[in-house]
């Protein structure tokens, strides 16, 4: 990258970059956001974004991640943290994801005009359609899916439409920032005015270019420790020429410095001087089952380059071509990814299954399995605690 040519970049080990990403992403303590529903939301700040997804073989993957940081964690303590103290609101990333209230003003310029990229999901919503949804809000208050009755339905135009017109109309509201998700039963969202929900007279003044750039930079740099310009605009390919610029900015000012993985010098990373003064120590021996969209896991080509570990997400395969299994969880112990097991928790008899284990490494378990084991026995409690 022309700018960062001029700075010599500095030699890391693949170990050296995986402590300063796990030491990023808070998997080197077992408590680093405290206890109670205080912690939901400084995780989400700190993450920057918490994915949704709708797979319910385990613990749903909003939950599942929090509860990797927070071995406390709640799942009244995400809804308290969306529906009453309103401190995090659900928005688009690089997919459905919590983000925190503080952040708003960086989804503003989305929702004013990103949302038409998405013309294929709305192109057969009206304008009269988000006025009749978003006119019933305002005065009936929040409602669901479930609240409209469509008489006519209508054909799919896109894989993930709906035949509901009143849903279309409700999803391009909410794109457009004109509804928010108020509260979720499982996976059934109610919907409010976004300005009444957080009580405000209107949306926040929109950030400027310039500030969201450096918004998605800082997330990065916060929450993975060691960036790429793949890692920032994580399938948001139209935001790297912006970035690249603001990068040569700060290698300019001496507030980046590029970096070198050891054997993948083609990969140009970066990190502030801070994050490479800090001296790295060995990861203690803690175990984490991750979700398959945990930050850690789901950018794959990034977990591979760093942990030499290469995730098949393989749900929507056909069950004949599946290498791993189902929904594969990645178990990392310590600095290493030790084993894949595909899991499914069994809610009538009560059990977590382990329908397949993977060792990765030789020896791996002999040394790990107890404390697997252990781990596994923790998370069942969790999955199965109501």
């Amino acid at each position: 990258m022309a700018g960062s040519a001029s700075k010599k970049a500095v030699p890391l080990s693949k170990a050296q970059a995986r402590l300063i990403w796990l030491r990023a992403q808070r998997l080197d303590t077992a408590e680093p956001f405290g206890a109670g529903p205080a912690a939901t939301p400084a995780a989400v700040a700190h993450l920057g974004y918490v994915q949704i997804d709708t797979i319910n073989v385990i613990e749903r993957c909003h939950h599942h991640i929090l509860y990797t940081r927070i071995p406390g964690y709640q799942r009244e303590h995400l809804h308290q943290a969306q529906s009453v103290d309103k401190t995090v609101f659900e928005y688009w990333t690089h997919a459905l994801a919590y983000v925190p209230t503080a952040d708003f003003r960086f989804y503003v310029r989305n929702m004013k005009r990103y949302w038409r990229r998405r013309s294929v999901w709305f192109s057969a919503v009206k304008e009269k359609d988000i006025r009749r949804v978003t006119t019933r809000i305002r005065n009936h208050g929040a409602l669901s899916i479930r609240d409209m009755k469509d008489k006519v339905l209508i054909e799919k135009e896109h894989e993930w439409a709906s035949r509901k017109p009143s849903k279309r109309a409700l999803e391009a509201a909410f794109f457009r920032g004109l509804v928010t998700v108020s509260q979720r039963a499982g996976m059934l969202k109610s919907y409010e005015l976004t300005a009444r929900h957080f009580g405000w007279d209107r949306l926040p003044r929109a950030a400027s270019e310039m500030e969201t750039r450096e918004y998605l930079l800082d997330r990065s740099l916060r929450s993975q420790g060691l960036v790429s310009l793949d890692s920032i605009c994580y399938l948001d390919a139209p935001s790297k020429a912006g970035i690249r610029r603001l990068i040569q900015s700060r290698v300019r000012r001496n507030q980046l410095v590029p970096v070198h993985l050891e054997g993948s010098e083609k990969h140009l990373h970066w990190a502030t001087p801070e994050t490479l003064d800090i001296p790295l120590e060995t990861a203690p021996g803690l175990v984490h089952i991750l979700s398959p969209f945990d930050p850690l896991v789901n950018q794959r080509k990034r977990l591979q380059l760093f942990f030499e570990y290469q995730h098949l997400f393989e749900a929507y395969v056909p069950k004949i071509k599946r290498v791993l299994g189902y929904f594969v969880c990645p178990v990392l112990v310590g600095d290493r990814i030790v084993a894949a097991l595909d899991l499914k928790t069994d809610r009538e008899r009560r059990k977590l299954l382990v329908r397949k284990w993977i060792w990765r490494e030789k020896g791996a378990a002999r040394t790990h399995k107890p404390k697997i084991e252990e781990a596994l026995h923790r998370f069942e409690r969790f999955q199965l605690a109501r």
